[in-house]
């Protein structure tokens, strides 16, 4: 019943063991996988993978991370990965100001241009913000991201900035923070939010929810993520898998 909505399968941290992996994360109860591309040599890695397994799908796109790379054929290149009828969103795409891998200007223009592929494409898109939520939420709205609607993956603002976020339209996907001890932003966020606005995600290998912090996430691990929120909410851990399954179907197109 689960649907992990953001998963990184094809990174280097999942070489050897990647069907022993996947295996865990079936027995687990997980039935759709979203393996996210971030640059281009990840976004063909993750296509990939999608044609390998009926039930992992694919996105493509270049992460604030690598915004200082794009020129006209990396653009030309992904364009063409996003007509691949597994891909299903773009992204993850946005702003990180925490890390600082590319100029802030830079990160903003390929921001922007990556929103408008999507909406010419008619795709959804995976927002990546760290640090940066004023910058992601003008940018969303000047260029009308709301057009095509898609997810702010990995939340990590406030309940006041999820208000807008959720009146734009957009998904509020929650991960492995959630069940730090140290949460707090992310609880009344998770409690205030409804569900029919929720997706659930791994990020593997990273962000891993606890009793694991400090090992490397997988797939299988997301069911700890919707226990959580279930908990959080006070209703029943199979209603928010199954609503967080349909939320992702809805927003990613699968049928």
């Amino acid at each position: 019943m689960l649907f992990d909505t953001h998963a990184h399968l094809e990174d280097q941290k999942f070489k050897g063991d990647e069907v022993e992996v996947i295996k865990r994360a079936r027995e687990k109860g997980v039935s759709l996988i979203l393996n996210v591309g971030y640059n281009l040599l990840h976004a063909q890695k993750s296509i990939a993978l999608a044609d390998k397994y009926d039930f992992i799908y694919s996105s493509v796109g270049l992460h604030p991370h690598d915004a200082k790379d794009g020129d006209k054929y990396l653009w030309d290149e992904l364009y063409k990965l996003a007509r691949h009828p597994k891909v299903v969103a773009l992204g993850e795409m946005g702003l990180d100001y925490y890390w600082d891998n590319s100029p802030r200007n830079v990160q903003r223009d390929v921001f922007r241009h990556q929103i408008g592929m999507a909406k010419d494409l008619q795709l959804p898109i995976i927002i990546h913000d760290r640090d940066a939520h004023q910058d992601v939420l003008t940018i969303v709205k000047e260029e009308r991201a709301f057009e095509v609607g898609g997810v702010f993956h990995a939340y990590s603002g406030s309940w006041e900035m999820a208000k807008e976020v959720l009146n734009l339209g957009f998904y509020i996907s929650i991960g492995g923070p959630v069940t730090f001890k140290n949460a707090r932003k992310i609880l009344e966020v998770v409690e205030k939010a409804p569900l029919t606005s929720l997706l659930i995600e791994t990020d593997c290998p990273y962000l891993t929810p606890h009793p694991y912090r400090g090992k490397r996430n997988e797939p299988g691990f997301v069911k700890l993520v919707a226990e959580k929120i279930a908990e959080i909410k006070k209703i029943t851990y199979e209603e928010v898998a199954t609503v967080t399954r349909e939320n992702g179907m809805k927003i990613f197109g699968i049928s």
